[in-house]
């Protein structure tokens, strides 16, 4: 722990550097992707009204990260006197939404623990080729992650944009599909947050595959792959 401790030294100009200064960028993202996913809360409305009946029923359905959407019930009138029925929405899309939060916690972790070595142990990441391998590695396989939780989340969030549209929901319920009574489409739910959350993820994935290169350039095969501009030529005539 000591020499641990001794070796600290506080630097901050990395972070001006495209290595340290795309992290910060990877770290923001990463924040955003996951919270914006994990503090969605949406409504979706449709409302019912029954034969020969002058009121309408309002449905207001809720939904929340982590999608599992055939867990969420709601109430409708069954048009029988006052009975309800409780009614599902269709599909879940938790594994998707799950794993994308999933690599953004982690993209964001090891983003908080890579930039106190920037800054703090800048000396023992370059004093070996080992720290910058090690980077470089991890960065790819998040690159990988980023490319795959993406995807897998804009296809989950396409599904629960058509579960949770009221169009489909007006034909779930028994009292919808009976003749004389009607239904209609209420409120759509907004959106714009998880949108967001997608390409943020996107977004990560351009970051983290960019700085592969830069990460590149600090290791040892970047080095020897370039060698110095003043090296004499060895074929040049006297």
């Amino acid at each position: 722990m000591e020499k641990i401790m001794s070796a600290f030294w506080l630097d901050i100009r990395p972070l001006k550097e495209p290595l340290g200064f795309i992290r910060v960028l990877e770290w923001v993202f990463a924040i955003f992707a996951f919270a914006s996913t994990v503090g969605y809360t949406g409504n979706t409305r449709f409302n019912v009204q029954c034969q020969g009946a002058g009121s309408i029923h309002e449905i207001n359905v809720s939904f929340e990260y982590p999608f599992s959407l055939n867990q969420h019930k709601f109430d409708v009138p069954t048009c029988n006197k006052t009975d309800t029925k409780p009614q599902f929405l269709s599909g879940d899309f938790s594994s998707s939404a799950e794993f994308f939060v999933a690599v953004g916690v982690l993209a964001f972790l090891y983003c908080s623990s890579i930039l106190m070595v920037y800054v703090g142990y800048q000396n023992v990441y370059r004093e070996s080729n080992r720290g910058p391998v090690i980077d470089l590695l991890i960065t790819g396989i998040f690159t990988f992650l980023w490319l795959v939780a993406s995807s897998a989340w804009g296809k989950g969030l396409d599904g629960v944009k058509r579960a949770t549209d009221p169009t489909v929901l007006i034909q779930i319920p028994d009292a919808c599909k009976a003749r004389g009574n009607n239904c209609t489409q209420g409120a759509v739910p907004t959106f714009g947050p998880l949108n967001s959350s997608v390409i943020a993820g996107f977004l990560n994935l351009i970051l983290w595959a960019g700085n592969c290169w830069f990460i590149f350039k600090e290791t040892h095969f970047h080095k020897q792959a370039s060698p110095s501009a003043t090296q004499p030529d060895a074929t040049r005539q006297p």
